[in-house]
């Protein structure tokens, strides 16, 4: 079966309306973005335009709404749009908003999916990222609140929500394979109880609430500008804003959600949980589990015995995986003890980036050696072209480095390499290679 291909919008498309917490007229437009992009949000008001990435490391606040920052750079209230996006199928989207809070709506996703439905969607040439979780990762809060994420094939949610008056308790389930999020999850609208009004007013919060674009419960009252969408509303939308606060993990998830009165914070949290065991098996990449078709990788006195270099410009810790002659997965794992980190910005150390493309080209020539008709032969650096550098490789970091040999012949071959950190690309560059003996 084909693999599944990461998708944006087609054409942007914008909305406007208030904020809900700030009470501030906004402006948002989603665009088109590259594959591997996810979601990066662009402070069209702010002066150089500003970029944060919706991403569980840039999570600064949870109190009844999801905060990102980057610097003095936040944007709040993301959860509905992202919620949208993730339930709507797109992987990658530039966001353009004029303010630091994107719109209400009518306190659903409703806004955004018809954004969407607008803006149309389109395929792109690079495979779904997902992570199917390893084991089973739980969260706690007051009042036995907790979540619960558990392996599964694929991604789904069952939650029950109640108040700590143990009224309006519902209960829901909801997975993108059987369900039709534009129809049973978007309509949900976010609801408060009449006690939080006044201590949330006191904080300085939904400044641009109202009844057209919240319910209020007050007992068994129901306070609305129209009729329930649901029986079940109130739970939906506490799925609405799981999916929401979940899209913050880097690729999409396999896992089901187990939830009993879910918050922001606890989504987050839980986020950041799954997050580190990802990170985890993202540093350990156990060999058995991504060579394919019996193939092995090499450790480093495999690597050493097919190049010729030795510390400190042995570059590749460990192969992780070979796909046929065409492709190579290599490892370096990046400790404060490297030797350019004195010298190299002392005071703020980083890898030099040449260094990110020399470890690309050791890898490739390490593929090189493998092909048939260049056995005993290795490739000499002649040029490297469209070289990027996208993000700092800090100590800590364990660089993933991926190359596919593009051409090769007798006495010249080509590939393409990416380095990546945490699933997200750091550099790449296309490098071109003189085949010499050896």
């Amino acid at each position: 079966m084909a693999s599944l291909k990461q998708t944006t919008v087609r054409e942007a498309k914008s909305v406007k309306g208030s904020a809900l917490h700030t009470g501030s007229d906004v402006t948002l437009t989603v665009k088109p973005a590259a594959a591997d992009t996810g979601y990066i949000f662009k402070r069209i008001d702010l002066p150089d335009e500003p970029t944060v990435a919706a991403h569980i490391d840039h999570v600064k606040q949870v109190e009844r709404a999801t905060t990102l920052g980057e610097g003095n750079v936040k944007i709040h209230t993301v959860e509905h749009l992202l919620s949208a996006l993730r339930g709507c199928g797109i992987d990658n989207a530039l966001i353009e908003i004029d303010a630091n809070e994107p719109p209400i709506g009518d306190g659903s996703g409703k806004l955004f999916v018809e954004m969407l439905e607008r803006a149309g969607k389109q395929e792109l040439d690079a495979p779904v990222s997902e992570y199917e979780l390893h084991e089973p990762v739980r969260v706690t809060g007051r009042d036995g609140a907790y979540l619960i994420a558990w392996p599964s094939d694929r991604f789904e949610v069952s939650c029950t929500n109640a108040n700590h008056l143990g009224k309006h308790t519902q209960y829901s389930a909801w997975n993108p394979e059987t369900g039709n999020y534009a129809k049973e999850i978007a309509l949900a609208r976010t609801f408060v109880f009449y006690e939080e009004v006044q201590p949330l007013m006191e904080k300085g919060l939904i400044k641009g609430g109202s009844l057209e674009n919240a319910v209020v419960i007050r007992g068994d009252a129901i306070l609305s500008r129209e009729p329930l969408r649901y029986d079940d509303e109130f739970v939906r939308h506490k799925i609405l804003d799981i999916i929401g606060d979940l899209s913050l993990f880097p690729v999409r998830l396999r896992a089901h959600i187990y939830a009993v009165k879910p918050s922001h914070a606890l989504n987050v949290e839980l986020a950041r949980e799954i997050f580190k065991q990802y990170k985890q098996r993202q540093a350990q990449r156990l060999p058995f589990e991504h060579f394919p078709g019996g193939e092995g990788g090499m450790d480093a006195q495999d690597i050493m015995k097919v190049l010729p270099h030795r510390y400190p410009f042995l570059m590749v810790d460990r192969i992780l995986s070979f796909e046929g002659e065409t492709k190579a997965v290599g490892q370096k794992a990046i400790t404060m003890n490297e030797p350019f980190f004195p010298g190299h910005f002392p005071n703020h150390p980083v890898m030099p980036g040449v260094l990110q493309v020399e470890a690309m080209a050791q890898v490739a020539s390490i593929l090189l050696s493998r092909n048939n008709g260049i056995a005993g032969r290795i490739g000499y650096f002649m040029s490297a072209d469209k070289v990027k550098w996208r993000k700092p490789v800090l100590p800590g970091d364990t660089l993933i480095i991926e190359i596919e040999l593009t051409k090769s012949r007798s006495k010249i071959a080509r590939a393409t390499g990416t380095c990546r950190v945490k699933n997200e690309i750091v550099s790449e560059a296309e490098l071109m290679f003189g085949i010499i003996d050896t």
